[in-house]
């Protein structure tokens, strides 16, 4: 159970993480990144909203000026009149995986095969997320009271994560 916490109240808020099928109270970080061939992905663009945000409102404003790219993102951001929207305005292909219809049991073989190349792409974000959490704790900021305290604490730890890396 997820009791209040009073850790910068006006953008830390609580949701649920489905694919880890738990309640969580803080922030997500939301990141725009370049592939980079056997390594940790080059950040691009980095971005933090309230727990409880949609990723795909982050996205739509994250995503507003970006032109002439291909962007591998999860289920999440398949939106098919944002998605042909971008490629009409911007030039921006969005390749998601299938998502499961409501009267699907099942993705086809090709869809399956389709999704794992998907995937496959967005591995290494995956990856740094997680090598991020490794190195730096950052999901722990529980002495962090005050919204800028939390914004320095959260990009003071991607700054040393960047620095173990260029070292």
């Amino acid at each position: 159970m997820i009791r209040h916490n009073p850790i910068a109240p006006d953008i830390c808020n609580k949701s649920y993480c489905a694919s880890k099928g738990m309640f969580y109270y803080g922030v997500k970080l939301h990141a725009l990144s370049q592939c980079s061939n056997r390594s940790l992905p080059k950040m691009a663009s980095m971005s933090v909203s309230s727990a409880s945000v949609c990723d795909l409102s982050v996205a739509k404003r994250m995503l507003s000026d970006v032109h002439n790219v291909n962007i591998y993102a999860d289920k999440m951001y398949k939106c098919a009149e944002w998605n042909a929207v971008m490629k009409e305005c911007n030039n921006v292909s969005i390749i998601t995986p299938v998502k499961l219809k409501r009267n699907k049991s099942t993705l086809t073989f090709f869809e399956k095969l389709y999704s794992s190349a998907v995937s496959g792409i967005r591995q290494p974000i995956e990856y740094f997320f997680n090598w991020l959490q490794g190195k730096t704790k950052i999901k722990h900021a529980s002495k962090v009271r005050s919204t800028s305290g939390l914004i320095a604490f959260i990009f003071a730890r991607i700054s040393v994560a960047c620095f173990l890396v260029n070292c």
